[in-house]
């Protein structure tokens, strides 16, 4: 190495070693700003949410929300979906429990340009400030999400039980799925 290039590794180590010191003081100087982060694709392009409302503001555990809207198509093609409801919160849980869905089930039909009115009533399971939104899943496309409201949940935790039924059934069909999967492709899944 020549002596510039020594020069300039000792310079650049005196530059980062300064700003490691100085750096936390100078973070301290600025005002911390939070925010719930926004997604790219708030709203899909092929299924608009609107009139999303939320029955409260404020509820205790164990009370129930209901999340009320319309979903409007943009395109002609009838499209399958599922609505959620999705929770970002301080805390690691986002416990909702769904109580009931119109439409009805899981997966339902969007007529193109149609519209459909939904209704979702969830129960809260813990506590924290949630910032909810309609969460609509559209087969082969993704999601989406509606615009949103602050939701405060206080009181104890509901803790359900872990259904070891359910997953063992799910691994066993997982497990299965793989079995099929290796023994027609075995060179796609290596």
């Amino acid at each position: 190495m020549t002596m510039i290039n020594k020069k300039l590794i000792v310079a650049a180590l005196g530059v980062i070693v300064a700003l490691g010191a100085v750096g936390p003081t100078i973070g301290q100087m600025i005002q911390q700003a939070e925010a719930h982060g926004v997604q790219a694709q708030l709203q899909s392009r092929f299924v608009r949410i609107e009139d999303e409302t939320f029955s409260r503001q404020s509820l205790n555990t164990g009370e129930l929300l209901t999340v009320k809207g319309t979903l409007v198509s943009l395109i002609q093609r009838d499209l399958r979906g599922w609505l959620s409801v999705y929770g970002e919160s301080t805390n690691a849980g986002n416990r909702w429990e769904f109580i009931s869905r119109d439409p009805p089930g899981n997966v339902f039909d969007i007529p193109g340009n149609g519209v459909v009115d939904y209704t979702l009533v969830v129960k809260a399971l813990e506590p924290g400030v949630y910032h909810m939104h309609t969460q609509l899943n559209i087969a082969s496309i993704g999601p989406g999400l509606g615009p949103g409201q602050t939701v405060v949940v206080e009181g104890e935790k509901i803790l359900k039980p872990i259904p070891y039924a359910n997953i063992a059934y799910q691994s066993i069909i997982i497990a299965v799925g793989y079995v099929v999967t290796f023994a027609t492709r075995p060179w796609q899944v290596i």
